[in-house]
């Protein structure tokens, strides 16, 4: 016979200082709470608010997938302050910064962490006739 595993409850901790994770594509919005050591508490993105397809990429799912992950954030684990780290050029980059202070958390630092080429790579070579 196969043992069944038994899962043990997830403990809710109390985590007042957290991290939040903003990624603006131009296709969507992922938004990650995690604490201090990088473990993620929460999350949400277009799709889990409620938005498909074109829609998943506007301002305002944004702002939504914002306040959802904080506010799930702020009941499952009594977030009060936190730091922003955005990346990415999506249309959603300040709506979802303004979508995590109307859910009712004090800001201390927003950092933007988008990947910026030096240079980039080398061109390719001049085709000759």
């Amino acid at each position: 016979m196969a043992k069944t595993l038994k899962r043990s409850k997830k403990t809710r901790q109390n985590v007042p200082e957290v991290r939040i994770s903003i990624w603006a594509s131009l296709n969507n919005t992922h938004v990650v709470v995690a604490d201090q050591e990088g473990n993620t508490l929460t999350w949400a993105t277009g799709g889990s608010s409620g938005f498909k397809w074109a829609r998943e990429a506007t301002p305002y799912a944004a702002q939504l997938t914002a306040e959802n992950a904080v506010s799930k954030a702020k009941t499952l684990h009594g977030v009060e302050r936190a730091t922003v780290y955005i990346k990415g050029i999506g249309p959603g980059r300040e709506q979802a910064i303004r979508g995590v202070v109307s859910a009712g958390v004090e800001l201390s630092a927003i950092y933007d962490v988008t990947p910026v080429p030096h240079n980039g790579c080398r061109k390719k070579k001049i085709r000759k006739l």
